[in-house]
């Protein structure tokens, strides 16, 4: 199962895409989740690039959590294509962040 909210990828989807203006609250922002929703997050990021596949989420987070020796923040900045990892992800679980994207936009 899923441990971090559609709402929560999409924050970080969308920041992200700005990283070149948003790189520090970004990282804050994914250095304050917990340790599931790093993971979590991690996981989605892998299923999306298809190193594991959507029905393997729950190893994906195992594999996040045991094998984390840097920092998520740190790890997830320095993976190329971000942002496209984690809405492929998402849809491969079976879920859109459109929704979320469009009203984070709109609060922006």
């Amino acid at each position: 199962m899923l441990e971090i909210s559609p709402w929560k990828v999409a924050q970080v989807v969308l920041m992200s895409r700005e990283l070149n203006r948003a790189e520090g609250e970004l990282r804050g922002f994914i250095e304050r989740l917990n340790e599931d929703e790093q993971a979590s997050l991690v996981a989605v990021m892998w299923i999306g690039r298809d190193a594991f596949a959507a029905d393997e989420l729950a190893d994906a987070i195992n594999t996040a959590k045991t094998e984390n020796t840097t920092p998520t923040a740190d790890y997830l900045l320095g993976s190329p294509h971000l942002s496209d990892h984690l809405e492929s992800g998402m849809e491969e679980l079976g879920l859109s962040l459109s929704d979320e994207e469009d009203d984070l936009i709109r609060r922006g």
